[in-house]
């Protein structure tokens, strides 16, 4: 069997809510690590003496529980599969194919002394009536393509490569965990466009048989040749339910208000816009903006778009002990970009941290409070 790379970050996750009585709920778009995230979990509780008989491991993609079709069967199926008293922990892979899958959870948490894992690919198995079910019970446990520090753990480098060649490589490939194992860019692009394919037909067509193919395919191109600009439509939501694009909303941060349109969608890896678009180094500035903003998400922030009198602040990032500004830009050495980027926080009188964000190196750190930082650097630092 592959030997999986450990991803902490999420692992940790699932051990420190370990017995205690929530449903853990991993989601995020397919192919982005979650089974494997599943299997990491099952090798650690047998690593500390978990008895393999107490864990129950199910991929419903899998043509093994292919009988398995609504919450009676899996109900049945796992109280026959119960051998003793003893805890029990149950590893659901991709729930969300059982019908009804939501009251055979809270069964199991009624009846059976359980622990209980699950992964699912869209938003719509944490619909309305699981949340009146299991309202209150569960966390979730958002799971992202690889960042710029788990991808130098995954790819084999030469040791001559500079870091940058290397976040140059990120920026072409993206950070889908499954294309470390392929060598050449062909294999790396047929292998995105199955997964796009999947996400596109299974996820959203499957699941929306109204939609307009065409349609569909031409505001994904849109969103992907338009990154963090404003778009509206109801396709929005389904893209957004499939975990393929992450919508924010805007704040206006004089009027200490969210702003109920002019958000902006940002997409969940490089890699599937560079797939649809190709690459274009004049591209990188809206590159760079998305894969801050993920990383933000990946630190646990709440972020949104920030608007102070006329001008925008790229992004407000909350947590409940921290608040801060950024501003992302390629370069600051044109002294209009700088004074753009300047102004803009500048303007915001508070003394919550300031930060730019840039390709730079070796020039000024600072101006006025206002910390300059390369991204590189900013992406590899301990949070």
């Amino acid at each position: 069997m592959e030997k999986l790379i450990n991803r902490p970050n999420y692992l940790n996750q699932l051990i420190e809510n370990k017995d205690i009585d929530l449903i853990k709920i991993i989601t995020g778009i397919r192919r982005s690590g979650k089974s494997s995230l599943l299997q990491l979990f099952y090798n650690y509780l047998l690593e500390i003496g978990v008895n393999k008989k107490n864990i129950i491991h199910i991929n419903f993609e899998s043509l093994k529980y292919s009988n398995l079709k609504d919450y009676l069967d899996l109900y049945n199926y796992i109280k026959n599969h119960i051998e003793n008293d003893d805890k029990i922990y149950l590893l659901f892979d991709e729930i969300q194919v059982i019908s009804n899958f939501e009251k055979a959870l809270e069964s199991f948490r009624l009846d059976f002394n359980c622990d209980i894992y699950m992964t699912g690919s869209n938003a719509y198995m944490l619909s309305s009536e699981f949340s009146t079910l299991i309202s209150g019970r569960y966390i979730e446990i958002k799971m992202l393509p690889l960042s710029f520090k788990e991808f130098l753990k995954f790819y084999n480098f030469d040791k001559n490569i500079s870091k940058e060649e290397k976040f140059q490589n990120y920026l072409q490939i993206g950070g889908m965990p499954i294309l470390h194992k392929l060598g050449d860019l062909k294999r790396i692009n047929q292998t995105l466009e199955g997964i796009y394919s999947t996400i596109v037909l299974k996820d959203i067509l499957q699941r929306n048989s109204q939609i307009d193919h065409s349609i569909l395919s031409r505001l994904i191109l849109f969103i992907c040749s338009n990154i963090g600009n404003i778009t509206i439509n109801k396709y929005m939501q389904m893209l957004a339910a499939s975990f393929f694009i992450y919508p924010i909303s805007r704040y206006d941060i004089k009027g200490k208000n969210l702003l109920k349109t002019l958000g902006k969608n940002y997409i969940v890896d490089i890699g599937f816009r560079n797939l649809l678009l190709g690459y274009r180094n004049m591209d990188r500035g809206h590159i760079l903006e998305n894969i801050v903003f993920l990383e933000l998400m990946r630190r646990e922030y709440k972020v949104y778009i920030g608007k102070i009198n006329d001008l925008e602040i790229d992004f407000i990032a909350e947590t409940p002990q921290k608040k801060m500004y950024i501003q992302v830009s390629e370069t600051l050495i044109d002294e209009k970009n700088r004074e753009r980027e300047l102004n803009s926080l500048f303007k915001i009188k508070d003394n919550y941290e300031k930060i730019i964000l840039t390709m730079d190196r070796d020039f000024e750190k600072s101006f006025d409070g206002i910390r300059v930082i390369n991204i590189i650097d900013w992406l590899l630092e301990d949070f």
